[in-house]
């Protein structure tokens, strides 16, 4: 019996890939660096803005460049972040049969709360919980386990969604069954290699898992 299905927010539910890449290129460009693609961007998401930034930019730079991201990046969220096709739905209907909702996201709490609240989904779960420190970075358990523990919720009972290798790696640490979804940040083929509990093309096809 599942009572708590736990998402990944970018790729999974949210749809900020553009917002990174235009907060990416004014970061560099800013800085005196060449811009670089939409598909070299999204592939490079996934371990949170300060380690996103310094795979492009020199070490000495990855400071600055952090503050210019954050700044311009705010903004860019609310312009250009979307949701996931069928994500209202789907969160609704899981939240009408009492499914409890939360988020474990590698996004620093203050921008994954902006992307929340612009979107409109804060209404829909009962915790979000964001990584703000190294440690608690995925593919480390850090983030789910804090979920199950304030939701008193067992492993067993719980899902956990996500479009990224460490994603899966991290549901797996923390003893949850991994559901990995399609159309993010990493190839079906990456996700197959992780052995996931379940690989799924959209979110409603979570219903099936349920």
């Amino acid at each position: 019996m599942i009572k708590l299905v736990i998402f990944d927010l970018d790729g999974t539910l949210i749809d900020a890939y553009q917002a990174i890449e235009k907060s990416l290129n004014f970061t560099l460009q800013s800085l005196g660096y060449k811009k670089v693609s939409y598909d070299q961007s999204r592939r490079s998401v996934g371990r949170g803005d300060k380690h996103f930034i310094s795979q492009f930019v020199k070490a000495a730079d990855t400071g600055k460049g952090l503050i210019l991201y954050r700044k311009h990046h705010r903004e860019a969220l609310q312009l250009y972040a979307t949701l996931k096709p069928q994500t209202r739905k789907v969160l609704s209907s899981l939240q009408r049969q009492g499914i409890k909702l939360a988020v474990a996201s590698n996004r620093p709490t203050k921008f994954s709360k902006v992307l929340i609240r612009h979107l409109d989904l804060e209404k829909y779960f009962d915790l979000i919980v964001c990584a703000d420190k190294k440690h608690e970075l995925k593919p480390e358990p850090y983030l789910i386990k804090q979920v199950l523990k304030k939701l008193k919720i067992g492993s067993r009972e719980a899902l956990y969604v996500g479009d990224m290798v460490y994603d899966i790696k991290a549901g797996k640490n923390a003893k949850v069954k991994a559901i990995a979804i399609l159309g993010g940040s990493c190839s079906r083929k990456e996700l197959v290699a992780q052995k996931p509990y379940k690989i799924i093309n959209n979110l409603r096809q979570l219903f099936k898992i349920i």
